[in-house]
């Protein structure tokens, strides 16, 4: 489909591509965590309604939180391998076409979070903020990825607060979780860019880390698991869960296999691989839900 509009719309691809809605990934890793708290906080039922507004919300923010990271990068991703073909450091969209865009995508976002309670619409400002101030944090701290792994929990509490007008306290250790896990795959795919952001001068956790990387990513890796380990202990979920959480563990070590020799090609590709971790937790609690029913 992407491909025919590239095709046959060619002038549509640079904003396309500006929302990376070339590169569904970012928005998997953001639904996965927002779908277990929604089954979650609606006891395997969630409301229709709220999946709906939800999943649009995903790929609504994730669309926005990319087209403010690459205003904010507009002068570093020209000198960095990977980014160097983005719409704003070749000059195809302008700065000022980016902000615009942000703007729409954030009065979507607001227009489909009216949708729920007042409760949920207060927490929305909070991902919004997030969303901003994530890009800048690479200028003045080694830890954006600890700010990406807040905003892309953010939704965690919202979805609580949508299903049952609260945030109770398995909502902040599912928040803290995917924060965990978040920071984990975010510097296996800064590791990909370390020599070029040494050179420019931007910050990350695959820099502050340096060589301990891989012990680094290991460790958030395995409190990541204890974490939902405890989510399921709490919660009284069954072994579907626990086999879910099997899955992500299976996941985790070949992704450190890949990143063995931090080259940056493999160290994508584990990355990428996170999809699956997450989508292997969503089936254990889906069929926890479906067999307990």
């Amino acid at each position: 489909m992407l491909a025919f509009v590239e095709h046959r719309w060619p002038s549509l691809w640079p904003w396309i591509q500006l929302m990376r809605l070339d590169r569904p990934i970012g928005s998997m890793l953001l639904m996965w965590p927002t779908l277990w708290a929604l089954w979650i906080a609606g006891d395997g039922t969630p409301s229709l309604k709220h999946i709906l507004v939800f999943v649009l919300g995903v790929y609504v923010m994730r669309a926005a939180g990319c087209v403010i990271n690459d205003f904010a990068d507009r002068d570093f991703d020209g000198h960095v391998t990977r980014t160097r073909e983005r719409p704003l450091a070749t000059g195809a969209l302008s700065a000022k076409q980016a902000l615009l865009l942000f703007c729409a995508l954030g009065l979507l976002a607001f227009v489909l979070v009216l949708f729920l309670n007042r409760f949920t619409l207060l927490l929305s400002f909070g991902g919004l903020a997030l969303a901003m101030l994530y890009p800048f944090t690479k200028r003045f701290t080694y830890l954006p990825q600890l700010f990406l792994g807040a905003a892309f929990s953010w939704a965690i509490p919202m979805a609580f607060a949508a299903e049952t007008e609260s945030v109770p306290e398995i909502a902040w250790l599912l928040f803290v979780t995917n924060l965990l896990w978040t920071v984990g795959y975010d510097t296996e795919y800064a590791m990909c860019d370390r020599e070029d952001d040494l050179k420019i001068g931007v910050k990350s956790t695959a820099i502050l880390f340096g060589d301990l990387d891989r012990l680094m990513v290991g460790v958030l890796q395995a409190l990541t698991l204890v974490a939902l380990w405890l989510v399921g202990q709490r919660l009284g979920l069954t072994w579907p869960w626990y086999l879910g959480l099997a899955g992500m563990a299976a996941g985790f070590a070949h992704q450190q296999w890949r990143i063995r020799y931090r080259q940056p090609g493999p160290c994508f590709q584990a990355f990428l691989s996170n999809h699956w971790a997450g989508a292997s937790v969503f089936a254990g609690l889906y069929f926890h839900y479906l067999i307990s029913a």
